[in-house]
C-alpha cells in the first residue's frame, strides 16, 4: 500500500505540473471527477486505470516507476537555522508558503508585490535547501513530504501562531465562505484520543483537497486557513468559580 500511495503520488504530481485537472482525467477515463477523486484519495487503482491516466499525461508505466524511484528522501522538517532563515526574509517565506501550496510563478508574481527575477531568486534558495526543485521554465518541484510539518517549537511555528491568535481569529467568521465552531464538554481518555484521529483524518482529508484542486485556473481558488485543535480547557470564569478545597 505505501509503495503504491507513492507511485499514485508521483502520478499526481505529473498531473499537476502538466495542468492535467481531475475533470480532464474523468473524461478520459469515462468517469465522474467524484470518482476520479475517490480513486486518487483512497489509492484504489487498477493497473489498467492507471496505465490509462499514464498515457494521457504521456507517459509510460516504466516512467513512472522511474520518476518514483528517482526521487529524494522526502523532507518532513528544516533544522531551526533554515526556518530562521525563511522568516529573515519575507518574501523566501512568501516564496516557501505559496510554492508548498501548489501557487505557480506566474500567479505569485500577478498577486503579490514581487518582482519575477526577486521570485526567482528566492525559489533558487529554495532549492539548495532542498524544499523545491526548481526546473527549466521556472517550473517547481516540491520535494517536501506529504506529512511535512513546521519544526513544533520552532520559529515558524512561533510565527504561524501569532499571526492565528492577532489576525486569523480577530474576526466575526460571518461572510458564507467562513465557518466556526466552537463546543465544550466532558470526554474520556479514549474519546479524546478519537477525537485526535478525527482531526488527523481532517488533516488528510484537507491536504487532499488541495491537491485535487491544484490544477484549476487560478481565479477558481480562495486561499482559506484552518485551525483543528482540542485540549482541556474551561472558561475563566467558571474556573475561578471552582470551589477550593
Amino acid at each position: 500500500m505505501i509503495q503504491t500511495r507513492a507511485l499514485i503520488d508521483t502520478l499526481k504530481k505529473v498531473l499537476r505540473e502538466q495542468r492535467i485537472t481531475y475533470a480532464a482525467v474523468a473524461q478520459h477515463l469515462e468517469l465522474s471527477e467524484a470518482s476520479v477523486k475517490r480513486m486518487f484519495a483512497s489509492c484504489n487503482m487498477t493497473l489498467s486505470r492507471l496505465e490509462q491516466i499514464c498515457d494521457l499525461a504521456q507517459l509510460s508505466l516504466t516512467e513512472l516507476a522511474g520518476l518514483n524511484q528517482a526521487k529524494p528522501e522526502p523532507l518532513t522538517q528544516l533544522t531551526p537555522d533554515q526556518e530562521e532563515e525563511l522568516l529573515a526574509d519575507p518574501k523566501l517565506l512568501l516564496a516557501a508558503f505559496m510554492t508548498l501550496n501548489n501557487w505557480q510563478v506566474e500567479e505569485i508574481v500577478e498577486t503579490f508585490d514581487i518582482t519575477e527575477p526577486e521570485l526567482i531568486q528566492r525559489l533558487a534558495r529554495l532549492d539548495r535547501l532542498r524544499i523545491i526543485e526548481l526546473k527549466p521554465g521556472n517550473r517547481v518541484r516540491r520535494l517536501v513530504a506529504r506529512n511535512f510539518t513546521w519544526r513544533k517549537d520552532g520559529p515558524v511555528q512561533a510565527y504561524f501562531e501569532r499571526s492565528v491568535k492577532q489576525h486569523f481569529l480577530n474576526s466575526r467568521f460571518s461572510r458564507d465562505t467562513d465557518h466556526l465552531r466552537f463546543m465544550g464538554g466532558r470526554l474520556s481518555d479514549q474519546s479524546l484520543a478519537r477525537m485526535r484521529q478525527a482531526i488527523e483524518r481532517l488533516t488528510v482529508e484537507f491536504d487532499d483537497m488541495v491537491e485535487a484542486d491544484a490544477s484549476l485556473p487560478h481565479e477558481q481558488k480562495t486561499g482559506v486557513g484552518a485551525v483543528f485543535a482540542i485540549r482541556p480547557w474551561e472558561l475563566p470564569a467558571f474556573s475561578s468559580l471552582r470551589r477550593k478545597n
